[in-house]
């Protein structure tokens, strides 16, 4: 039987929605460790998995990925940008984290970044909070709950801004073990094709699955802005290049060896 992970983000729903088999749903950074581990033979996982172990194979045509703000990936912060001291990382997701240090290093920035062992850190009201970077639904839920204490700066704007080309957060990725890995890939292809063919099903879907009377925000208007303008869902030529940049910039800053990377693709 075929083990498959994947990110239990709500970004992460168009490309499983649907899946015949049991799916195992965690944090990015746990996947991947199992991913690595043999423990998982396909999961959709933190793109920087890849650049940093590149065994695996890509399938083509399919990311989470965005061409400006992504809207859940964010440093909410109250002081401007330039002025912040430390910022508390999400231990979640490498990939956002390694984002982070490129930009902030492109533009000159160095605040001190600091691991938080735990979840969002709490406002206090009359105080200023600590910048903190929030990825996936809990930045969704922060933004929109404190939406007037923060400013938020957007890691897919300011890297489209600073690049020009789309950020690839997340890949499917196939152990190389594994056997017939295009069969695999044409279905997971086609389960994103029907559910984007379907949207408005998956977001009802998604609206009732969330249903929390403390968090209002995740309604179908939402949602569809989400699918509609934050995310893509393809690995095209301009989200391989985008990539391939990304690994040029960890290179740069001691995050990954020097380099150029192949793609497997499937």
């Amino acid at each position: 039987m075929l083990r498959i992970g994947c990110v239990k983000y709500l970004n992460a729903r168009p490309l499983i929605r649907g899946w015949p088999g049991e799916v195992e749903f965690d944090h990015p950074s746990a996947l991947c460790e199992r991913l690595a581990n043999g423990e998982l033979d396909v999961a959709l996982v933190s793109s920087f998995e890849f650049l940093r172990n590149p065994i695996y194979r890509i399938i083509n045509d399919l990311s989470i990925s965005s061409d400006g703000p992504v809207y859940s990936v964010v440093v909410a912060h109250q002081d401007e940008i330039s002025q912040i001291e430390e910022i508390e990382l999400d231990p979640a997701s490498e990939t956002a984290v390694n984002l982070l240090r490129c930009l902030l290093g492109e533009l000159g920035l160095n605040p001190h970044l600091k691991q938080r062992s735990t979840g969002i850190l709490p406002v206090k009201s009359g105080s200023a909070a600590p910048a903190q970077l929030l990825i996936g639904d809990q930045a969704i839920h922060f933004r929109e709950s404190h939406a007037d204490e923060f400013q938020f700066w957007d890691l897919g704007d300011q890297w489209r801004k600073l690049i020009g080309l789309p950020f690839v957060y997340a890949l499917w990725l196939i152990r190389p073990e594994v056997v017939a890995p295009k069969q695999i890939a044409d279905r997971l292809r086609g389960l994103r094709d029907e559910n984007l063919g379907h949207l408005n099903e998956l977001i009802a879907d998604a609206v009732a699955r969330v249903a929390d009377p403390g968090h209002p925000e995740i309604t179908r208007q939402f949602l569809s802005a989400y699918y509609h303008e934050h995310l893509r869902f393809s690995f095209g030529k301009a989200e391989k290049e985008g990539l391939r940049t990304f690994a040029q910039l960890c290179a740069k800053r001691g995050l990954l060896p020097e380099g150029g990377i192949a793609f497997d693709l499937v």
